[in-house]
């Protein structure tokens, strides 16, 4: 259970500057188990904070990184609906990076899922103890006043008064007990559920959100780095002459390579860095730089051979995965029909809008950042190994995100900010270009999967094996892993959302030559596209229907299954099938070369599914519309959750037209926008989102579920217009783009 209870007015302000009095409250939460966590001495501890200041104002602590997915605003709501606050009165701080704050590291679409049930609490608690303010003040029963629109009200008298002139009585009232705490049903929510605009709209749309990019200290220095092309190459020898005599620069120095121990840190590239005045002073004197690089031993990495390597290896047997069940060899050996496919998807990159950048302050005794990061706390550790500082005299203030998809939960940037404020002895801006980011990225990795299936007679399918390989992300921290692991297999591979009787599930080796990481939606991406592709393959040579082709294997519906997030539950994945068909008018006449796709999946404990039409001109696809559904449980913000899937939408279009990173003698072959292309405006279909109402059920994952859907609905769609199957992304490649 979590723990509320009032928080020391002085440590706070230690931490947060707040001055004022008024009713400060703080939860003791681990954001992964969701239970009590004390510390070493058994004080309470609290990692999330909620303040009604005496002029009515709430300030909320964010310990999750903003990076365009609304987490600010979402929680704020939970906080604010149960506490009956006016919605103006609501302000958010960002926390900077502490392990008080349990694990802050935003991704896995955990956020919400993790914080609701806390942040409820909280409001809650906060709105009685301004009830017994409010009485005491009138000298009248608890029973008697109501919270309603940041005021609380005698229901006799229709006596009203402020939140923020009971906020100092409030504070000296004591806690409410457990059972005082009555959380709100869900028929009586006014934000949760609703659409809300976002606590910071005001700064986005004014320009005044400040993001790691924006910030500035006094005598800051700005720099770039010239990296070596081929990943883990180093510096043989460089001249800069050129650099030096460039307008605004003002050092030119090596920046080592720092190599992380084994297991627990990520590091930095090192290279050749130009510190100027400014950050285009700093660019033009990386561009005049004249290096010679020692490539190392990955300068033969040449990804097409990767692939074909890997196909190669789809054809023997690999290692056999737990959850394999059945036999599959007699099921193949007894049907009417085998199938076969071979599907590809590239190495990807995640190119978002704000290039990775930081800040850093390096002085005798402590260490001070400011950057747009996804893990603080991993930045903070990497920090302290590579500095030798105490990590309680190190500081990373998270700004703003302009877009992270993963990347910004590395800290590389981080670190060479870092390392050269301590060279410069000033504060230092490090900014990559957009070559930087494409060029030196944390790849997601490629991948090849072997699918071969068996029908009878009837078309059912009978068996089912798979075969995998992709090089995993746990080859960035712990050398040798060749193999993917089982977190990554568990992501729609093991999990599919088909009852299978015959399954079969083969791991083949795939070494690591770029640095892998996380990128949205993760390893759903492989198996979304995999078997979502396959299975229109199944339906197509059973001579049915593909919806209905679905929805016979995701089969029947688990009688008295406990209602809990982490059971797969077959008929919530039908009713979002169900009616994304019905929304999409599945089965309707379509325009001459125009196509349907399906994709379904269940990934970070939600289900979506996703047709897409298409029109093929000239052997050119364009993608026309887009319908998908979302059941994730109880939907915080509609608002939010629509933009998410939106946007998941364009960037798992972009993923399948365009996106592509390749190596030649180890170095990538692309650059900006103009070779890593995005989707553009001119280019975006129609989106139709629905959002199923499960009101009552836990909340789920919304950032990233609506990526795996798109390429392969895609790709189907491209089969219904034109009878051609794209086993391999992305489309460019195959000319139909």
């Amino acid at each position: 259970m979590s723990k509320i209870a009032p928080v020391n007015r002085r440590d706070f302000v230690k931490l947060f500057s707040l001055a004022t009095g008024g009713i400060l409250l703080g939860c003791n939460i681990s954001t992964d188990k969701k239970e009590f966590v004390p510390t070493q001495n058994g004080n309470f501890t609290p990692n999330l904070f909620v303040e009604i200041k005496p002029d009515g104002n709430i300030i909320i602590t964010a310990s999750r990184s903003e990076m365009g997915q609304g987490i600010r605003t979402s929680l704020a709501s939970a906080i604010a609906d149960e506490l009956e606050a006016d919605w103006k009165f609501i302000t958010v701080k960002q926390a900077e990076g502490d392990a008080k704050y349990g694990n802050q590291n935003t991704d896995g679409s955990r956020s919400v899922r993790t914080l609701l049930a806390p942040m409820r609490k909280m409001g809650a608690t906060a709105k009685v103890m301004l009830i017994k303010a409010a009485a005491k003040k009138w000298n009248v029963s608890e029973l008697d006043c109501i919270a309603s629109n940041h005021y609380i009200i005698n229901k006799k008298t229709n006596d009203t008064l402020f939140f923020g002139d009971l906020a100092v009585e409030a504070s000296k009232i004591p806690l409410p007990s457990e059972d005082a705490i009555v959380l709100k049903k869900v028929e009586d929510f006014k934000f949760i559920g609703k659409k809300l605009k976002s606590v910071d709209l005001e700064k986005f749309t004014h320009g005044t959100a400040t993001y790691g990019i924006d910030v500035r200290l006094p005598d800051m220095k700005f720099a770039a780095i010239a990296r070596c092309p081929v990943t883990f190459g180093t510096v043989k020898s460089f001249d800069a002459t050129n650099a030096q005599k460039t307008y605004g620069v003002n050092k030119v120095l090596v920046l080592d390579r720092l190599i992380p121990p084994t297991g627990k840190f990520f590091g930095a590239l090192g290279g050749v860095a130009v510190i100027a005045d400014s950050t285009w002073a700093a660019f033009q004197g990386k561009l005049n730089l004249d290096i010679d690089w020692d490539y190392g031993e990955n300068s033969t990495f040449n990804s097409e051979e990767f692939k074909e390597k890997l196909s190669k290896r789809l054809l023997e047997k690999g290692k056999l995965v737990p959850g394999s069940k059945g036999d599959v060899d007699a099921a193949f050996k007894n049907s009417n029909k085998v199938v076969e496919a071979t599907y590809h998807v590239p190495f990807l990159a995640h190119a978002p809008m704000e290039v990775p950048n930081a800040t850093a302050w390096y002085q005798d005794d402590k260490i001070e950042v400011w950057a747009p990061v996804q893990d603080p706390q991993t930045a903070k550790a990497e920090i302290a190994h590579f500095f030798n500082m105490p990590i309680e005299n190190i500081t990373i203030n998270v700004t703003f995100l302009g877009g992270g998809f993963g990347r910004k939960s590395k800290s590389d940037f981080v670190v060479e900010a870092v390392a050269l404020s301590k060279k410069m002895q000033a504060p230092i801006q490090v900014v990559w270009s957009r070559e930087d980011d494409v060029q030196h990225s944390f790849y997601h990795a490629a991948s090849a999967q072997y699918l071969k299936a068996s029908l009878d007679k009837k078309g059912n399918l009978t068996g089912w094996l798979q075969r995998v390989g992709f090089p995993s992300i746990t080859s960035s921290f712990k050398p040798l892993s060749d193999y993917a692991s089982g977190f990554e297999l568990g992501m729609g591979f093991t999990n599919n959302p088909y009852q299978i009787k015959n399954f079969r599930l083969e791991n083949i080796k795939a070494e690591a030559n770029l640095r892998i990481g996380w990128l949205r939606s993760v390893v759903h991406i492989h198996s979304g596209f995999g078997n979502n592709s396959f299975v229109d393959e199944l339906a197509f040579e059973a001579k049915k229907d593909p919806v209905q082709f679905h929805l016979d294997l995701i089969g029947k519906d688990i009688e008295n299954q406990k209602n809990t997030k982490n059971s797969y539950n077959p008929k919530r994945m039908k009713d979002v099938l169900k009616n994304t068909a019905k929304n999409a008018a599945w089965g309707k006449q379509l325009p001459k070369n125009h196509g349907l796709g399906v994709a379904i999946h269940y990934s970070f404990y939600s289900y979506v599914a996703t047709i897409v039409e298409v029109s093929v001109t000239n052997k050119k696809v364009k993608v026309e519309n887009l319908w998908t559904t979302i059941d994730c449980g109880l939907s915080l913000n509609k608002d939010n959750i629509k933009n998410q899937l939106e946007g998941a939408a364009i960037f798992g279009m972009s993923l399948a037209l365009y996106g592509k990173i390749s190596t030649k003698e180890g170095a990538v072959e692309q650059h900006n926008f103009y070779d890593y292309q995005m989707t553009r405006m001119k280019d975006a279909p129609k989106i139709h989102i629905d959002i199923l109402d499960k009101m009552h059920e836990p909340p789920t994952g919304v950032g990233e579920p609506g990526v795996p859907v798109i390429a392969p609905a895609i790709c189907n769609a491209i089969f219904n217009a034109t009878g051609k199957r794209v086993r391999s992304l992305p489309l460019i490649d195959e000319g139909l783009v």
